[in-house]
């Protein structure tokens, strides 16, 4: 399977997919609209196969006042998701389009997201209340009443996941965690680096969530929620770790847990196999194999642009072996390697007052 949300244009997507008749029907001016964006893009997401689709996400950046909505909102630069749907069947879908959303808005530098949904909709409204959007307001048109969703991009709720992707650093511990290869993309999709297969990216559960379990034989207690994660993926050809191990993205902790803290497989395995790279199977064999086991739970907040390799490490003086597997990071290591890796300035949140972000399903 291909990237899950392939970039295209209005004018190459079929609007006469069944997939859009329930917009059409929610919506009256849709196929109108919908027209007149020929040339705009958009995301879709293709039905298995490729035949139809299955999710469709546009999203536009807006700068002026919101007059349309009660109360109207200031003047500020937003992102705007102007149509969202998506028939997620069981995956993390949901996720990893508010993953991309976000994604979206660092990039963009906006000040807050903003959507506009019906309230018969309650678990996409439930998806954004998770993340951090706060009902604001509402739209009247002759479609009906809209509750208006906002999200804030300039300060912390003080929620790891309500604040997501922004980072709290202040006061927090970092570390350097290492992942195989052969883990690496299937867990952290967006960190793909140039030599690896792209077609990799199964839309399953784990590939698509913002949550990821990582699963090891060392002690992970060392970590709190909270803390500061560099992904550090192992080399590929033994002997080329100076070139080819390297850091790739920056993550969050939620939770840490030992073996002992699951009463049996079955908690063990209804905690991890939905953000785990492990099938159920390999799930029960490693809780019963007697073998020391820790888990963290992980939000997967940025993929670096640049991907720093164990030669640019050294440079900044984190000595790290070819195998290793959690290593603590001064504050002074864990800001070079985000520069390093071009992970966006805003994602440590700005200091001047809160504001939203407008997404529209």
């Amino acid at each position: 399977m291909g990237q899950t949300l392939r970039p295209t244009k209005f004018k190459d997507v079929d609007l006469s997919d069944k997939f859009f008749d329930s917009l059409k029907a929610q919506y009256q001016e849709f196929s109108d609209w919908f027209l007149k964006k020929a040339a705009e893009p958009v995301y879709v997401i293709d039905d298995d196969g490729g035949k139809g689709i299955r999710g469709f996400l546009y999203i536009k950046v807006e700068t002026g006042e919101i007059i349309d909505v009660q109360p109207p909102l200031p003047a500020k630069r937003r992102l705007k998701v102007g149509t969202l749907k998506v028939n997620a069947k069981g995956t993390k879908l949901g996720e990893r389009i508010i993953k991309r959303i976000f994604d979206h808005a660092i990039l963009e530098d906006v000040s807050e997201i903003y959507v506009t949904v019906f309230d018969t909709h309650a678990s996409l409204i439930n998806l954004f209340k998770r993340y951090g959007f706060e009902q604001k307001g509402v739209k009247t048109t002759p479609n009906g009443e809209e509750l208006v969703l906002l999200r804030s991009f300039e300060t912390l709720a003080n929620d790891i996941v309500k604040d997501y992707p922004l980072m709290q650093t202040s006061g927090k511990s970092k570390w350097l965690l290492a992942i195989k290869p052969e883990f690496h993309t299937d867990l952290l999709p967006d960190s793909i680096l140039k030599t690896e297969d792209r077609a990799s990216e199964a839309d399953v559960p784990h590939t698509n969530s913002i949550h990821k379990v990582y699963i090891a034989g060392l002690s992970l207690n060392r970590m709190k929620r909270g803390d500061l994660v560099v992904i550090y993926r192992t080399t590929d050809i033994q002997g080329k770790a100076y070139y080819r191990s390297v850091a790739t993205s920056v993550c969050v902790v939620e939770e840490t847990y030992a073996r002992k803290y699951f009463k049996d497989a079955d908690a063990f395995v209804a905690f991890a196999k939905d953000h785990s790279v492990f099938g159920e199977q390999q799930l029960r064999d490693r809780y019963a194999d007697g073998k020391p086991l820790y888990i963290a739970k992980l939000t997967y907040n940025a993929a670096f642009v640049k991907r720093p390799n164990r030669g640019a490490l050294l440079d900044i003086g984190i000595t790290t072996q070819p195998k290793w597997d959690l290593r603590a990071l001064s504050d002074a290591q864990f800001s070079s390697i985000l520069e390093l890796g071009k992970v966006d300035a805003s994602l440590p949140p700005r200091t001047h007052s809160r504001s939203s972000v407008s997404t529209t399903f």
